[in-house]
């Protein structure tokens, strides 16, 4: 294992890690693409709080999925002992 801690926090905390990989992607595309749009920096604050929470809203609804999944996989076991 790596003992980087960036690593290290990473492993620990998935889903605050896909957010802000997310958010930085995401944030990145906006910038490039409304560059020449002429917003003001009041404009360019909230539509990048709202990309934020816009991705933070994508990863929790895709953590729904691996709920789902472990709450199968503790079913299964429950049911068939080894």
């Amino acid at each position: 294992m790596d003992n980087n801690p960036i690593v290290k926090w990473a492993s620990i905390h998935p889903r605050l890690t896909a957010w802000l990989v997310l958010s930085i992607g995401m944030v990145g595309m906006l910038v490039y693409f409304g560059w020449e749009v002429g917003l003001t920096a009041f404009n360019w604050f909230w539509l990048i709080v709202a990309t934020v929470l816009t991705a933070g809203l994508c990863i929790w609804i895709i953590s729904w999925e691996d709920e789902e999944d472990l709450a199968e996989e503790e079913t299964a076991s429950e049911a068939d002992p080894v």
